[in-house]
């Protein structure tokens, strides 16, 4: 999808009270409701809920086509559902479009804007919006594009085009920022960049809302994924808590240094399996798994050798519930 989403502008005097719950009640910052949307016979999302917290990085996770997208479009008011309901900081989009706009920004999978605009008066433009917009200068040089202010739209890179996306979703400094697909597009230290920005603006109370299909961005930023399959939410909880539902359990490999009874290690409580590999044991387990096992071996006068640990990710717990790879699921079409 190509679009560029112009922000509502505020009236004067115009009164925003979205901080009216009692003290040290805390208003959920975005609650999406049994969402449906249909295509005529395909079903783009189907029956989705869920809460994010103010404050939260929230991750929507999943391969393309799945639904993210769409899910998101609805919620922001881009598209309206067939049924469900939407809030965002109590405010429903469909019914009030312009005070959604002063407290979202968002940054879609693709924009566009006149080639012979520069940088600066694109930027310039976003901020006019605003009442109290960002301080650009530290986006753009977070972004690497402290030096492309007088360049012209036509001539940045898909990458750059990328980044100045997620300047223009921030500089209005939103109470909720929409990110879809942020880091598609940027070369490794650029992605990392933007996820140190993104962790910036969390810091000062910005509720993100991520779409991605980079497990390793999820697994960074985000308080808790939902992941997302055809449609429908197959499972929500920390990075953490999903790796925990994974099949894998960790693992820890090792050389010692001495002969080792099974049953030093057997008996931590960590401990759910002991197998040999030729010389090495391979210690399977929950928890705090490596430190216990290092610290039993140590205090048995044994040092522990080339050791290697593993864990459940997020990809194993997609493998786990849809029986496929990420990359494998990427089949079908965007929506």
């Amino acid at each position: 999808m190509k679009a560029a989403i112009t922000p509502g502008t505020s009236e004067p005097g115009a009164s925003m009270d979205l901080d009216s719950g009692g003290e040290g009640e805390s208003m959920a910052a975005a609650e999406i409701s049994h969402l449906r949307k249909t295509y005529g016979p395909l079903v783009a999302v189907d029956d989705v809920s869920f809460s994010v917290t103010e404050g939260e990085i929230f991750g929507i996770l999943g391969p393309n086509g799945a639904g993210k997208t769409t899910t998101v479009e609805c919620a922001i008011g881009l598209r309206s559902p067939d049924s469900g309901s939407v809030r965002l900081m109590g405010i429903d989009p469909q019914a009030d479009r312009a005070r959604i706009h002063e407290i979202t920004g968002v940054q879609l999978q693709s924009s566009a804007f006149p080639s012979k605009l520069r940088v600066g008066e694109i930027i310039d433009m976003y901020r006019s919006f605003y009442r109290n917009p960002a301080d650009v200068g530290e986006m753009t040089a977070a972004l690497g594009l402290a030096d492309k202010r007088r360049s012209y739209y036509r001539s940045l890179s898909g990458g750059q085009q990328q980044r100045l996306s997620v300047v223009l979703a921030l500089v209005g400094a939103p109470r909720i920022a929409v990110l879809d697909e942020m880091t598609t597009g940027l070369d490794p230290q650029a992605r990392r960049d933007a996820w140190e920005l993104i962790e910036h603006i969390r810091d000062r109370g910005t509720t993100v809302l991520l779409v991605t299909h980079f497990m390793e961005e999820a697994e960074r930023l985000c308080d808790r994924v939902a992941l997302i399959d055809s449609g429908r939410i197959i499972a929500l909880d920390t990075p953490a808590g999903l790796a925990a539902q994974a099949a894998g359990a960790k693992t820890v490999r090792f050389l010692p240094s001495a002969a080792v009874d099974d049953s030093l290690l057997t008996r931590l409580p960590e401990v759910t399996a002991v197998e040999h590999d030729g010389h090495h044991i391979v210690v399977t387990g929950t928890g705090e798994l490596a430190t216990s096992v290092i610290v039993a071996l140590h205090a048995a006068g044994v040092l522990a050798q080339d050791v290697r640990t593993d864990a459940s990710t997020l990809e194993d717990a997609f493998v786990q519930l849809t029986g496929r790879h990420l990359h494998e699921a990427e089949q079908g079409a965007q929506l």
